[in-house]
């Protein structure tokens, strides 16, 4: 919040007619305040006789003058109490002779009653959706720009700054177009003139304050307002009673051609605990009012005032015409009117001039105020519109997240692009190999031997190089994060899209590298593949075959030469049982390998398919995971900021 200096002030009443009495005027005014400062001699036992008007203003800016001498000088005694405030001619008041005595009276209770003035407390339901906005804001800080979270972390600060503050005040402002007569109905809330009226525009240049009872003044700091623009009503019992604990502030109008009265106006909107909105039989139509006021602060219905005021200008049943068009408009602006006891917002139609309606505001005021509920009810309608303007970035109406079927598409992606299909079909073969090799015939293995060494090479299909494997591989890994980047993010606001994007980006850098390194450690295990137990006993039987056909051979070779005696039947079984033995002990060796190879390529398969999976989680679906979880938090943190818990899972 800037603070508006005195200095700031006084610059702008000399040039943009600020209402801030000059010389004369308070010369006019210092009738009152003798009478005043009569009332406090008399309590404080002073004989002397009353000085005159002159002499006291000097005494007054004496004092003052002290005061700022000890103020600098680090003098802790020379900031008194609020009560003090009030009574050491720092505020500036407009009493009349027959007020001075009352108000002699009750200084020292108002004195008692600014001492103990509370803190505003916030009930539970609010207290959490404070901390759950506060929670919100934290999460999204590293998501979302700081221009999207500014208005929820104004409203935690004004929240933060309200809750230090009494909570026996409310403030409200009154609010209005040029020539709208809030200036008028200002000063017949006091009953008394504080705030100057006229013809000339814009007439009211600053805010200026009016407190009902002592222990606002910090209240009416924080809106910026210096101590020469706070006033007093006049003093009445009834009035005091009814309105006690009001702080009234008139506002500059928010139509007015300098900039200077605009800001003051939209700052202090924002600041006031309510508002009363003063419209004009001829401006109550306003664009600029509905459109830029009363529209955007439609949720704050139920601390807001309406106040058709002047008339008194319209005749016979013009003003209820009037009033009902009022009210048309303000529901087509989503402003709730609290008609028939439901809440919302007071539509009231007045006459500041001549009185009338004015005892019925002041009733309803009182009420009001005495309440006590204003503040909370502000902001409990910030939190609202904050949580408004941040449904773009956390609300979502479709199911977010990754399933089951993403993940293992993924994984399957990742699989196929390490290779592991063929790393299984590879492993297969391997083991039909080594079978074959312990349990084939040795004519027939020595037979492929030969074809593999000597046979060409021509109108066989070209072998594809290495790089462009990498290259298929790299552009698979790239595709099946890009997939998977798509369908988390698929249904997300923006940013938190964005978010879950970038991370899976981030973690697909090197992974193509990582996977192959994989491949190469969890691929086929070194050495040959293991052996099955019936191996041993079929490559006997083997043996046995081969043993056979040589057996028979050499007996054949030798009948041949004449070394033995002939006998066909014998040689010839030897080789025949043989011959055939061998490739059928081979073929069912083969056919009993199946399984067995089989299951060990599938094994290899899976151990890399296993890797894979367990690399591109590490790389890429947890930090995924994460910015999910993360948009899950902040958005039951939503939830719970607007009331009505989270909704998406």
């Amino acid at each position: 919040m800037t603070a508006v200096t005195d200095q700031d002030h006084t610059e702008h009443a000399d040039h943009a007619g600020d209402t801030v009495p000059k010389d004369d005027d308070r010369e006019n005014g210092l009738k009152g305040e003798s009478s005043y400062g009569k009332g406090r001699q008399e309590e404080n036992g002073d004989d002397s006789p009353r000085e005159g008007a002159r002499e006291h203003h000097a005494r007054v800016e004496s004092s003052d003058s002290g005061r700022t001498d000890s103020a600098r000088s680090g003098d802790t005694t020379a900031s008194a109490d609020p009560a003090d405030s009030w009574d050491d001619g720092l505020i500036a008041r407009r009493v009349t002779e027959e007020a001075a005595a009352e108000h002699a009276a009750l200084a020292e209770s108002r004195a008692h009653s600014a001492q103990s003035a509370a803190p505003l407390t916030y009930d539970s339901t609010l207290r959490s959706r404070l901390v759950a906005l506060r929670e919100l804001v934290g999460l999204s800080r590293a998501r979302l720009d700081s221009r999207t979270l500014a208005e929820a972390g104004r409203v935690l600060d004004e929240a933060a700054a309200r809750h230090r503050l009494s909570g026996q005040h409310t403030v409200v402002a009154i609010a209005g177009a040029t020539g709208s007569g809030k200036s008028q109905l200002f000063n017949a809330l006091a009953g008394v003139p504080i705030s100057e009226t006229g013809v000339r525009r814009p007439t009211t240049a600053a805010p200026i304050a009016c407190s009902w009872s002592d222990g606002g003044a910090s209240l009416i700091e924080r809106l910026g307002i210096p101590p020469r623009l706070r006033r007093r009503p006049l003093q009445n019992g009834d009035t005091d009673a009814q309105l006690r604990g009001l702080v009234l502030v008139d506002l500059p109008d928010h139509d007015s051609a300098a900039v200077q009265h605009r800001q003051h106006v939209d700052r202090i909107l924002t600041l006031v605990d309510a508002v009363i909105w003063v419209v004009d039989p001829e401006k109550y139509a306003d664009a600029m009012l509905h459109e830029r006021y009363l529209r955007p602060m439609a949720g704050h219905a139920e601390v807001m005032f309406v106040v058709l005021n002047q008339v008194d200008r319209l005749p016979g049943e013009a003003a209820d015409q009037v009033l009902d068009d009022l009210r048309r408009l303000l529901d087509e602006d989503g402003i709730a009117l609290g008609e028939y006891g439901e809440p919302g917002a007071t539509v009231l139609a007045l006459s500041a001039l001549t009185g009338d309606g004015v005892g019925e505001l002041r009733e309803v005021l009182g009420q009001f105020v005495a309440e006590r509920g204003a503040p909370a009810r502000r902001i409990s309608a910030d939190v609202d519109a904050a949580a408004v303007g941040l449904w773009p970035v956390y609300a979502t109406r479709r199911r977010t997240g990754l399933s089951e079927e993403a993940r293992d598409e993924f994984a399957a992606r990742l699989a196929d692009a390490v290779g592991a299909t063929a790393a299984g079909e590879a492993a297969e073969r391997a083991w039909l190999r080594n079978a074959n090799r312990a349990c084939g015939t040795p004519w027939l293995r020595l037979w492929r031997w030969y074809q593999d060494r000597f046979e060409p090479h021509t109108g066989r299909l070209p072998v594809r190089a290495q790089p462009d494997e990498e290259a298929t591989a790299r552009q698979r890994v790239e595709q099946a994060v890009r997939t998977l980047a798509d369908r988390a993010s698929a249904g997300l606001p923006a940013p938190w899209a964005q978010a879950v994007r970038e991370a899976a980006v981030r973690g697909s850098q090197g992974l193509p590298e990582a996977l192959d390194e994989l491949a190469a450690r969890a691929g086929l295990p070194p050495g040959r593949p293991p052996r099955p137990g019936w191996w041993p006993a079929a490559v006997l039987v083997q043996a046995s075959m081969t043993i056979l056909q040589i057996v028979g051979g050499l007996w054949l070779l030798g009948q041949i030469i004449g070394f033995m005696a002939p006998n066909l039947g014998v040689p010839v079984l030897l080789m025949v049982t043989g011959i055939v033995g061998g490739p059928l002990v081979e073929w069912s060796c083969r056919m009993a390998a199946r399984g067995p190879a089989r299951r060990y390529g599938t094994d290899a398969e899976r151990r890399l398919r296993e890797a894979a999976a367990g690399c591109g989680r590490a790389r890429v679906l947890d930090p995924v995971a994460a910015e999910l979880l993360r948009y899950r938090e902040v958005r039951e943190q939503y939830g719970r900021v607007t009331g009505v818990g989270a909704t998406a899972r």
